[in-house]
């Protein structure tokens, strides 16, 4: 895509929830604490999300038909939208049977999610590892392209992430975004990604290229310590980039989630609505 989204009409926000916030309890040592994707999206159901990011990390191994069946009709029954998943691959591996894997990896979760009927899959670039940046830069386009043309014919969005590696500056992303010949490739706009002079600056140049955004409740600039987020500012940066569409809490601080997420929800639903 070489042009941003061009959407018409005002900024609309859905709230959603990604299960990467309860990452220590969907396989936790206590039973008592442990729990799963259905507990999750009662979860979001419970406190008011439109949406729930259901990260593939915590779908069964041996994951079949009959299991996503069985989390899209719990959703619809809670009246929550999978708003999308996740996967972790990486696409800058040269020609080969790993880099193989990987796009048969991304195609299968895209079959996942259309069967989830989730409209989106956060997807990652990869590092150089050691290999000049220019040809690990090709390598991610080359997949992305194959990858997004297979996410199409399903319907789905693939979502590049601001996640380190050869997408740790903004002008690299959008270099391979734009290049990315697809209408079905945008950027998953992770607000705490960004470790640079001026995060908001590099969140703002991105985010009309988004197709989801992740919030985080810390930011951190270049050599300095993480602080708490300026909610206000990050609301009015994709306001201001038109965005419309889910904007889900990745919880990653240090306090417990089941304390600290309902607050954090509650704020983004009010600057949200705003």
């Amino acid at each position: 895509m070489e042009q941003p989204w061009k959407r018409p009409g005002k900024p609309r926000f859905a709230l959603s929830l990604a299960a990467y916030s309860f990452r220590d309890y969907f396989n936790h040592a206590d039973a008592a604490k442990r729990i799963t994707l259905f507990d999750f999206v009662d979860y979001c159901a419970d406190h008011g999300c439109a949406g729930t990011e259901l990260t593939s990390y915590y779908f069964p191994k041996n994951l079949d038909t009959a299991f996503l069946l069985k989390i899209r009709r719990h959703a619809f029954l809670r009246g929550v939208a999978i708003s999308g998943t996740a996967v972790g691959n990486t696409f800058t591996l040269p020609q080969g049977e790993k880099r193989t894997e990987q796009i048969a990896m991304v195609k299968q979760w895209v079959d996942h999610a259309a069967m989830m009927t989730a409209p989106h899959i956060r997807v990652f670039a990869g590092t150089a590892s050691g290999a000049d940046k220019t040809e690990a830069k090709r390598l991610c386009v080359s997949a992305l392209e194959e990858c997004a043309d297979y996410a199409g014919s399903k319907g789905v969005f693939l979502g590049l992430e601001n996640h380190g590696g050869i997408v740790s500056e903004p002008g690299d992303l959008l270099d391979i975004v734009k290049s990315v010949k697809s209408p079905w490739l945008g950027i998953n706009l992770d607000t705490g990604n960004f470790v640079t002079d001026d995060p908001y600056r590099d969140l703002a140049e991105c985010a009309p290229y988004a197709v989801n955004v992740q919030f985080k409740v810390e930011i951190q600039r270049r050599g300095q310590q993480k602080g708490m987020a300026d909610f206000e500012r990050l609301v009015r940066i994709i306001r201001e980039a038109n965005y419309q569409g889910y904007v889900a809490l990745e919880y990653e601080a240090k306090d417990d989630p089941f304390t600290a997420v309902p607050g954090h929800l509650r704020k983004m639903s009010e600057l949200l609505a705003g």
